[in-house]
């Protein structure tokens, strides 16, 4: 029946809202359209709140519906507009009887009877005041509710269909009944009514299948349903125009929400969905909308946080947004508070982003020690690397390593950068094995020429050949390391093999055709140095010069390193551009199906990211397991599966921090289940069982009341309400009021 209602709606006063979100010329839900809704109401102001206030009861925001309908047009609209509105507000016993004459119109009370015939009185209020709206004149019957049943069963019949939602059903009724009876025409009502109602229905099958364009083109055609009675609706053609590269046009239909919508809720709501889709200078520009609450509170300030966070993670992405000083503190504030290892990311990627190190290493570190992933390794790592601090960067990625193609980047810069170190420094034996066979796994030519130059470093040449070697396998045009081929060949006294590299390289590389020349040489003012062959002080043949690389890691022009900000593997996962296709999870990678997991995670999707996270189960990567388990048996808790979800919990050893965080939300979200089916006892069992976890929060301590009072423990009830208003908490106080005017003691 909320069709029934959201129908009702005003078409002539929304033209204009359609007209201004289609035409970008026109100032979108401006000043104009808030004249035309102002004018459009023949219902006083005061009449209006009241059925407001009845029609919210029943889930459905009536605010709008006493303006004219289609089927009078736009004109009408005009006309009868405007004097109505300077009408006192009256009775059904104090209006007028209409005036006699034959041009009193007919009034169509199908809609009116079928209300009453159903007992729907706050329907029925609205059905009266739209009619009061289409005829001045007309009085409404004394007793609605005594309205006697139609008459016209068939009419019933259809107006029944239609309160059902089943359209189709409604037309091929309307047409059997015109082949019966030819001379017979639907009321003018019903028929709009089923016209907005259809075409909300494609407009929805069309928002939900990402159908955008067309999403637009009905919202054009159908402007009646652009109104805050429905925004729901003012959402979805909003997402359409983001989805059509339209943002400001997007914007435009979020900033009419905010200008001209009351409901808190869905206030709040549109700033969540417009944060989703917009940039972080839209929705400053949203957030200006803000209004002040009775209490002095700001009516956004319960998804600041997230807002922050959200801000946050942009400028993360984008290294030229400077996001405002007030959110960053907030977001330091919530690491402080909550220590979520997430929050501190944020800011550590932020910080590396915009090239402040010291900064951002403070928060990786702060990350790691809240809890150690790839995510707070490789943004420490590549801090560390900058810092000219690469062995302990190697140290601190090598067990993540293997976590993605980001941090396998990150690793083997660290590994390269730690073998270039000026002087040369004495690696462990066993950091020398792990990082050369990563080097040889990953067939890296930059790690595997810096191997080179380390191993002429500690004069083994032969150990220098093979790495370069390997360098040039991996990458035939690697001048610097066919250079240091050539040195090492010279210093093992290949002469022969020597030449080759420099008639490979002839006319490419100047340096390595001066290999061996008999004649030092000084570049930018700078000694070389000089290489003496062993033989040369017994035979007294001229000293040779050969060109050493310089022992700082440089990176090659137009070859990607991992020496610079990679988006982390965690973050990566969570774009929501990466999943809008649909793809069958099993048939990827371990680390793409966790990446998926938690994409679909951010569309709130929770089954099907359940499906991706068991695909990652597969790896034998501990850490992707790690993740991916915790991720399963977050998106089961999202569905509500909980028994699923302490399963998915037990799949892979969860860090105790995390472990914690799974079971006190399985917890919490049982002892709310267990409420709301009146399993009282059940639920003060869940409540015990998480307080031995953590501190008890206020809302479940409230939970914990109730659960007493539904036991009849009121003397418990009692005192947890009496601890907690004592505190200002609201429901606690409201639950006190409840039980004095209950009349409810402590036994």
């Amino acid at each position: 029946m909320r069709s029934v209602v959201l129908a009702m709606a005003c078409m002539g006063a929304a033209v204009s809202s359609v007209v201004g979100v289609l035409r970008p010329e026109i100032d979108v839900f401006g000043q104009a359209i808030d004249r035309m809704n102002q004018t459009a109401s023949v219902v006083p102001d005061g009449a209006a709140r009241a059925v407001s206030s009845r029609m919210s009861r029943v889930g459905a925001d009536t605010a709008e519906i006493a303006q004219p309908s289609r089927s009078q047009g736009q004109g009408d609209v005009h006309a009868q507009a405007q004097p109505q509105t300077q009408a006192p507000a009256q009775t059904p016993e104090q209006q007028p009887a209409p005036a006699p004459g034959p041009s009193a119109p007919v009034v169509d009370e199908s809609a009116l009877r079928y209300f009453a015939s159903k007992g729907d009185k706050a329907r029925l209020e609205a059905e009266i005041a739209r009619l009061r709206a289409l005829y001045p004149n007309w009085t409404p019957p004394r007793d609605p509710l005594a309205v006697p049943q139609n008459a016209d069963q068939q009419l019933e019949r259809m107006w029944q269909l239609y309160s059902e939602a089943r359209y189709a059903d409604v037309r091929t009724a309307i047409a059997d009944r015109q082949a019966r009876e030819p001379g017979w025409t639907p009321p003018a009502d019903l028929l709009d009514r089923l016209a907005i109602a259809e075409r909300r229905s494609q407009l929805i099958a069309a928002s939900d299948a990402k159908r955008f364009a067309e999403v637009v083109a009905l919202a054009a055609e159908t402007p009646s349903l652009l109104t805050c009675s429905d925004v729901d609706i003012l959402w979805r053609v909003a997402e359409a125009f983001a989805g059509t590269d339209r943002a400001m046009r997007a914007r435009d239909a979020y900033t009419y929400v905010l200008r001209n919508c009351t409901n808190q809720a869905e206030r709040i709501a549109t700033i969540q969905k417009a944060a989703a889709l917009l940039g972080y200078a839209d929705i400053q520009e949203l957030l200006g909308y803000e209004n002040t609450l009775p209490d002095g509170t700001r009516e956004f300030e319960s998804i600041r946080d997230d807002l922050a966070r959200r801000f946050v993670a942009e400028g993360d992405e984008d290294g030229k947004l400077a996001v405002a000083v007030p959110y960053i503190q907030r977001v330091e504030r919530l690491v402080e508070r909550e220590n979520l290892a997430s929050d501190a990311l944020l800011l550590g990627w932020y910080a590396l982003r915009r090239d402040d190190m010291p900064t951002a290493e403070r928060w990786f570190r702060k990350a790691r020690s809240i809890e150690d992933t790839a995510s707070a390794s490789q943004g420490l790592a590549l801090a560390l690397i900058d810092r000219k601090m690469p062995l302990e960067a190697e140290e601190v990625m090598f067990r993540w390593y293997d976590a993605s193609d980001e941090t396998k980047k990150t690793y083997l810069a660290a590994v390269a950068n730690t073998l270039a170190t000026d002087p040369p420094v004495v690696i462990a034996a066993d950091v020398l094995q792990r990082m050369a066979a990563a080097t040889l796994k990953e067939k890296d030519p930059a790690s595997a020429q810096q191997f080179g130059w380390y191993a002429l470093a500690f004069d083994q040449p032969k150990t220098a050949e093979q790495w370069f070697l390997s360098a040039l396998n991996w990458k035939a045009d690697d001048e610097p390391s066919a250079y240091g081929l050539a040195v090492a060949r010279l210093r093992l006294r290949d002469l022969t093999g020597m030449r080759a590299v420099q008639a490979l390289w002839q006319g490419r590389s100047e340096r390595i055709a001066r290999v061996g020349e008999p004649e030092p040489v000084t570049r930018g003012g700078r000694a070389l140095e000089t290489t003496v062959r062993p033989a040369a002080a017994a035979t007294g043949e001229p000293r040779v010069v050969t060109y050493e690389a310089p022992v700082t890691y440089v990176r090659p022009v137009g070859e990607e390193r991992a020496v610079r900000r990679a988006a982390p593997a965690a973050r990566t996962a969570r774009t929501v551009a990466g999943c809008r296709t649909t793809v069958d999870p099993q048939t990827l990678p371990p680390a793409a199906a966790l990446a998926r997991g938690w994409c679909l995670m951010e569309l709130n999707r929770p089954l099907e990211a359940a499906a991706a996270f068991d695909a990652a189960l597969r790896t034998t990567a501990p850490d992707v397991q790690r993740d991916a388990a915790y991720g399963q048996s977050l998106a089961y808790i999202r569905a509500g599966l909980f028994r699923e979800a302490a399963v998915a919990a037990t799949k892979a050893k969860q860090p105790r921090a995390r472990a914690v965080e799974l079971q006190a939300a399985i917890l919490s979200d049982r002892a709310v289940a267990a409420f709301d089916a009146g399993r009282f006892r059940e639920t003060i069992l869940f409540l015990d069982q998480l307080a031995q976890l953590r501190t008890e929060r206020a809302d479940l301590m409230v939970l914990r009341g109730y659960a007493y009072k539904g036991l009849n423990r009121n003397a418990d009830a009692r005192r947890i309400f009496e601890a907690l208003a004592a505190t200002g908490q609201r429901d606690a106080v409201r639950a006190l009021g409840d039980m004095r005017d209950q009349g409810t003691r402590p036994h």
